[in-house]
């Protein structure tokens, strides 16, 4: 079982921010009103890559999106609990490649 990405801690420097709660920040500064379908939710955050693990890999959000069952979303917490799975696979199908282990060993 996989477990979510720190939430809204950035009081460290250290702390990395990828994934939902990543995601999250971005909805925080946007002027997104709920429920809104995917391409309102996309065009208020500008089509944004999203960090989906800790060595700063990206995917852009509409084509995170894109994995999703449904277009319309009725709250913040509904996109968020459907991307959440999403991000993992990224995260998951990543780690275990090649270039994903150069790049969690080299700083970028």
């Amino acid at each position: 079982m996989a477990a979510r990405p720190p939430q809204q801690d950035t009081s460290s420097p250290d702390s990395v921010e990828f994934g939902i709660a990543a995601l999250v920040g971005h909805l925080d500064r946007a002027e997104v009103e709920f429920p809104a379908t995917e391409d309102e939710i996309v065009r208020a955050l500008g089509d944004p890559d999203v960090p989906y693990d800790a060595a700063g890999n990206t995917v852009a959000l509409s084509e995170a999106m894109e994995a999703l069952p449904k277009r319309d979303f009725d709250s913040e917490s509904e996109l968020l609990d459907l991307l959440h799975p999403v991000f993992e696979e990224y995260r998951v199908s990543t780690g275990g490649s090649l270039l994903g282990r150069l790049r969690s060993i080299l700083p970028f």
